[in-house]
């Protein structure tokens, strides 16, 4: 049965996350219900990052396998075409076929995560939904300094959900970057990017890791304070966790 690869982009405002679920509309359902026309049977779309409520992706990733045998662009088209009418936030960018032995979820070797911080005074009136406002002026330097502290292997228990199902707490983190950006009207220091890449997160991970980092940058506390929140490996001992809105899923690896 042949199988494809998707890469797939999504505003995640309107989901309930990727994952199908009874209790309302995700983005896995929608590129299954736009498939099936073309399918002539239902399929299952496997994706990369299980992404929550209101976070988004620019290349997230997905395979299926289809009875027929079509070319990709055939593919491509027309679930891009269901998906136009039916007004989904969601774009099929690429599809290509691959081998059986190719897993969305369990071939990928990196993910690579992108939190945007909207750090100004004045209320947002185009960004609202693809980023976290956070009026009070944050210190950079001071965060990207503490970001460095939870790279390497660690048992991240501290900043998962209570609701993980991962058998194990202990990740490897390979990156943690925060860096201000400028705008397209140039102006510099309103956006903040936190950059995170691993082979695998925790449910919550990078959202909880980023909540406590603004705490670093809005000086309430150390890097002690993040340090003793990490060897605590309790979850209450996290920051407040970011809101999903500016949270991205940019890159998968294989």
């Amino acid at each position: 049965m042949p199988r494809y690869k998707l890469t797939i982009e999504y505003d995640g405002s309107p989901y309930v996350g990727w994952q199908r679920q009874i209790n309302g509309w995700s983005v896995q359902g929608a590129i299954e219900a736009a498939t099936l026309e073309l399918a002539g049977t239902p399929i299952t779309l496997f994706g990369a990052g299980r992404t929550d409520t209101g976070v988004h992706a620019v290349a997230q990733i997905g395979h299926f396998d289809m009875v027929k045998d079509l070319p990709p662009r055939t593919i491509m088209d027309a679930i891009n075409a269901r998906l136009r009418i039916g007004s989904e936030r969601i774009s099929i960018l690429a599809c290509e076929a691959v081998d059986e032995s190719f897993d969305s979820r369990f071939s990928a070797t990196a993910r690579h995560y992108r939190y945007v911080i909207f750090n100004r005074r004045a209320h947002l009136t185009f960004d609202e939904n693809r980023c976290w406002w956070v009026r009070k002026p944050l210190h950079v330097e001071a965060m990207d300094t503490a970001a460095k502290l939870l790279l390497g292997t660690h048992d991240f228990t501290t900043f998962r959900s209570t609701d993980c199902q991962a058998k194990s707490p202990v990740r490897t983190l390979d990156r943690l970057d925060v860096r201000r950006v400028e705008r397209m009207n140039g102006q510099a220091g309103e956006i903040i990017e936190i950059t995170a890449s691993a082979r695998s997160f925790l449910h919550n991970q990078v959202r909880s890791m980023v909540g406590s980092l603004k705490m670093v940058g809005d000086g309430r506390w150390t890097n002690d304070s993040l340090i003793e929140a990490l060897k605590a490996r309790d979850r209450k001992a996290c920051g407040p966790v970011a809101p999903p809105q500016g949270l991205f899923l940019i890159q998968v690896d294989y």
